[in-house]
């Protein structure tokens, strides 16, 4: 039976504990991926208390990290989502993607109703993928995914 959490704290503390883990074994969020069987966004959310992780999937993480049995069973919860406290984010990676929403969120609302009409993106729905390629002007670029379902406003 899926359980759902309503008090994020003991999530958030498993979070620092499984990143702690992470660090002290060397381990890439990929690798972690990898022991999961699902994607590397995906794992990663999940391990930062943001999704539940199936049975194996939570198993095989909490095994690689060296977490317990109680780890593995928070692991496959549902979590109170939301990882950014009220405000405006003030580490600097985080900013720059609220930045981005402050400077391109209108823009991105106008384009996604011109072009599919009165609806949402969805969060749930959703696939993410992060890539480093190389700049022409020298350098790196990132380039970010974000491929979410799209869902109609329906009137009631």
């Amino acid at each position: 039976m899926l359980h759902a959490q309503f008090d994020p704290t003991a999530r958030q503390l498993l979070a620092a504990a499984a990143v702690e883990a992470k660090t002290r074994k060397d381990l890439s969020w990929q690798q972690i991926a990898e022991a999961s069987g699902l994607s590397v966004a995906f794992t990663t959310a999940a391990v930062l208390g943001q999704h539940a992780l199936p049975e194996g999937s939570a198993k095989a993480v909490a095994e690689l990290l060296g977490l317990d049995e109680d780890a593995a069973l928070l692991l496959q919860t549902v979590p109170t989502r939301g990882s950014i406290p009220g405000g405006i984010p003030t580490d600097p990676t985080i900013y720059r993607f609220y930045e981005m929403l402050q400077v391109y969120g209108t823009t991105l609302k106008a384009l996604v109703h011109e072009q599919f009409g009165d609806g949402i993106i969805s969060a749930i729905n959703f696939k993410l993928d992060v890539k480093k390629v190389a700049d022409p002007d020298g350098g790196e670029r990132a380039v970010i995914t974000l491929d979410g379902k799209y869902l109609p406003t329906r009137p009631f």
